[in-house]
């Protein structure tokens, strides 16, 4: 749902619909946001005065709450960067995956993203930036790529 690393950080469950972005927290791990959270945290820091800003340094995203995302969801990713899509074999820079955990070890990064072509990728290895539209929160056995993103399996 959400790493280890952004249990310090206060979060919610992502909805269905729901468009986010990966976003760098103060903690320095990589996790989903809001980007309405993101825009008013930033509106808020330019109306700041210096001591203001200076105090809110430690406590840079209290307010922007880490998005958590059930293992099974299933997403779009857009912004793909062109040296991730060649690094995990990806054919375009918008993919649909769907989000699992790679490890159940403590203290380790686990949230990833499978895609089409089963290529599981680090939530921790995206870009910050990068959109993310939720498509559904509910996880399926059975899942069947929309049309227009099958990636078909390479032969050896």
């Amino acid at each position: 749902m959400c790493d280890y690393s952004l249990m310090a950080i206060p979060n919610r469950l992502a909805a269905s619909g729901e468009d986010l972005v990966v976003h760098r927290f103060a903690v320095g791990a990589v996790g989903l946001a809001s980007p309405v959270d993101i825009d008013t945290r930033k509106s808020c820091r330019k109306t700041q005065r210096l001591w203001m800003k200076f105090k809110e340094f430690f406590s840079q995203d209290e307010k922007i709450p880490a998005v958590c995302i059930p293992p099974g969801a299933r997403l779009i990713v857009r912004d793909i960067p062109q040296a991730l899509q060649r690094t995990f074999g990806l054919r375009n820079d918008m993919e649909e995956a769907i989000f699992t955990q790679v490890t159940a070890t403590a203290d380790s990064y686990r949230d990833a993203l499978r895609f089409n072509n089963g290529t599981e990728v680090l939530l921790q290895r995206l870009a910050e930036g990068q959109r993310v539209r939720v498509l559904n929160v509910s996880s399926s056995e059975e899942w069947e790529p929309h049309p227009e993103n099958r990636v078909s399996m390479r032969m050896a």
